[in-house]
């Protein structure tokens, strides 16, 4: 990968990242704003689903930035882009679609099946 790839990637990266920073700000002040007693018990708890569901999602997003962080501290070793696994160049083509990505195509499918291999016994 050439410097021109890499801080493209950083670029994307450092985007995404500030992305989900700032929907979680608004969500954070969207949770206290809304600070309502609701009289119908219905009402009460759709509004109480819809933050359990609201958090949940901020909560994948805030494992999804450790991610993002850990591909950033690749990018300044000079890893990034290297499946962990054979040391093997990971694709462009999957690195634009998931830039985090730390497994080549291959390697991930293999992944993948001894997961589903150990889930089903």
């Amino acid at each position: 990968m050439n410097d021109r790839q890499r801080e493209y990637f950083r670029a994307k990266l450092l985007a995404w990242k500030d992305e989900i920073l700032k929907e979680s700000r608004i969500t954070l002040q969207t949770l206290q704003e809304e600070n309502v007693n609701h009289p119908d018990l219905a009402d009460r708890a759709a509004s109480e689903t819809d933050r359990a569901i609201e958090l949940r999602a901020r909560d994948r997003q805030r494992k999804l930035i450790s991610k993002i962080d850990a591909a950033l501290q690749r990018i300044e070793d000079n890893t990034y882009g290297y499946c962990e696994e054979t040391g093997e160049p990971i694709a462009l083509k999957r690195l634009e679609a998931r830039p985090i990505a730390t497994l080549s195509v291959e390697a991930q499918e293999r992944h993948e099946k001894r997961e589903k291999v150990y889930r089903d016994e």
